[in-house]
Formats: structure tokens, sequence, C-alpha cells
């Protein structure tokens, strides 16, 4: 039986797009959902609360998704964490594979309204491997 994606970290250094997305994965997904406007602070929320997945903006100032990640993948608790990279310059990753441990990357602007139900089927085909 497979499990349910039920809580995501959202990180982005605009508040705004962490006001949508943190309302569309509650309000249409159901989810749980942990917000941080920095990769410090995600990595200060990975350490106290268990997250499924993380959706994290790549363009952030001081620390950027990038830097987030590996920093996520040297500590043995946050490493096998699924992530899903967003940003406005998605066709940097077209061309090129997406850094190892990124399931996704999700375009900016996206819609709030299939995001939740884009995640569980990234969840679930990831599960069901």
């Amino acid at each position: 039986m497979t499990r349910r994606l039920t809580t995501v970290l959202c990180v982005d250094d605009d508040a705004d797009i962490l006001a949508v997305v943190s309302l569309s994965l509650r309000t249409l997904g159901g989810l749980t959902v942990h917000a941080a406007r920095s990769g410090a602070e995600a990595l200060a929320v990975l350490r106290r609360e268990r997250v499924d997945l993380v959706l994290l903006d790549v363009m952030m100032p001081v620390m950027d998704g990038l830097e987030t990640l590996a920093e996520m993948r040297k500590d043995p608790a946050m490493a096998k964490v699924m992530v899903v990279l967003m940003t406005a310059r998605v066709q940097l990753y077209e061309r090129a594979e997406a850094p190892e441990g990124v399931r996704a990357v999700i375009a900016k602007p996206f819609d709030p309204v299939s995001l939740p139900n884009r995640l569980q089927a990234l969840w679930a085909r990831a599960d069901a491997r």
C-alpha cells in the first residue's frame, strides 16, 4: 500500500509565492505545509519537522536552492527527502538533467489549482519504485 504525501516544506524568498503555495496545498490538497523564506530557515525546519517533500525555489539570496539541496544531502536525516525545484528559469533544467536528488522541476508561474495533484502524482510515482 502506498503512503500518501502528507507534509510539504515550501521554500521561497517571495512571501506572496509562499502564501499561494501554502493556500493551494492546504486548501485543495489537504496537506500540512511548512514554509521557509531562506535556505538556512529550510534546514532548521527540516531538523525539527518530519517532511515528505521539499518544494524548493532555485533563485534565493545568500543560500540558493541548489546550495540548500547540497546541504540537505550532507545530513543523513535529510538526505532522502524528496525535492522538487521551482524556478522561472526552467529551460536551464530542460536542456540539462536536473541536479541529482531532484524529482522534478516546476516552472514559475505555476498553476496553484493543479499543484497539489501534481505533487501527489510525483509522490505516488516515486513510491511505486
